[in-house]
């Protein structure tokens, strides 16, 4: 299993801090954020994040991008794309610069529940995938559907059924333990079961819900969820790795922690001391 930090939630750092950062805190990879965004200041996670590399000018940037990458000693977990499954333009130049950087994946985006009736979004997604999935063949990688909260995919059994069929070497799917937290909770080992062969990916990060001091019409509390530091969060990160190591899976874990109690560097260096914690653990729980 190897370990990489998705340059979303590392928004302070230029491109050349976050690989010198990474590398020296041992990760294993990157996974870089791709898309245009707004100016902010100070920067932010969506806005003005610093590690961000635009969309807009994205193939003049490749080079640049995988020179810094493979010249730190850091390996790409895969692509943080932001392209809609609906955009062929945009996926198809995101699947491109995947295969230029070597980076093996991307991610393409679905579609928000709310955005249409449920079962077109479905099907006219499955019919931009059949078309993703074979213009990853063509560039030899492969695009993935991430489990977010508040899209057609929010769960691994809303995901199967849009990917069931496909051919699995250039179509699968990130789990991600935080997203669930928010909306989609299934089993986590019962996920990865459902997922099967679709399972290519996995983002860790952590969140939960709190009471608010609204309350609905009925009198009802209104809760709301917000992102917080992998060891206090909802989600059960050793159970999530016990079951990840039960599956079998042995692949990419991409850190994105959107939590701000700790500051950047020192918020990177503890989730990796925290992952190889549980790491560990997990590796003494199986050989006793």
């Amino acid at each position: 299993m190897k370990f990489s930090v998705f340059t979303a939630s590392t928004p302070d750092w230029t491109p050349a801090e976050a690989v010198r950062h990474l590398a020296d805190q041992g990760w294993d990879g990157i996974e870089w954020r791709v898309t245009d965004q707004e100016p902010a200041t100070p920067p932010g996670f969506w806005a003005g994040n610093l590690a961000t590399v635009p969309m807009t000018g994205l193939e003049a940037s490749v080079e640049k991008i995988k020179r810094l990458t493979l010249d730190a000693g850091l390996e790409f977990s895969g692509v943080g794309g932001y392209a809609k499954a609906y955009d062929h333009d945009g996926v198809e130049r995101m699947l491109a610069a995947t295969a230029a950087l070597g980076a093996r994946q991307v991610r393409v985006t679905m579609p928000a529940t709310g955005s249409g009736e449920y079962r077109e979004l479905f099907a006219q997604t499955r019919d931009d995938l059949e078309w993703a999935a074979e213009r990853a063949k063509h560039h030899g990688v492969k695009a993935l559907v991430e489990l977010h909260h508040r899209t057609i995919t929010s769960s691994a059994s809303a995901a199967i059924r849009l990917v069931d069929g496909l051919d699995p070497n250039h179509v699968g799917v990130i789990h991600d333990l935080g997203n669930l937290v928010i909306e989609g909770q299934e089993d986590a080992l019962s996920g990865f079961q459902i997922l099967g062969e679709y399972l290519a990916h996995v983002h860790v990060k952590n969140a939960g819900w709190w009471p608010t001091d609204e309350r609905r019409a009925d009198g009802g509390v209104v809760w709301r969820e917000d992102w917080a530091p992998l060891r206090t969060g909802q989600g059960d990160v050793l159970g999530y790795f016990e079951a990840l190591a039960e599956h079998g899976y042995d692949g990419w874990v991409a850190i994105e922690d959107f939590s701000t109690e700790l500051p950047l560097v020192a918020r990177t260096r503890d989730n990796l001391a925290y992952l190889r914690e549980v790491q560990n653990l997990v590796r003494g729980r199986r050989a006793a």
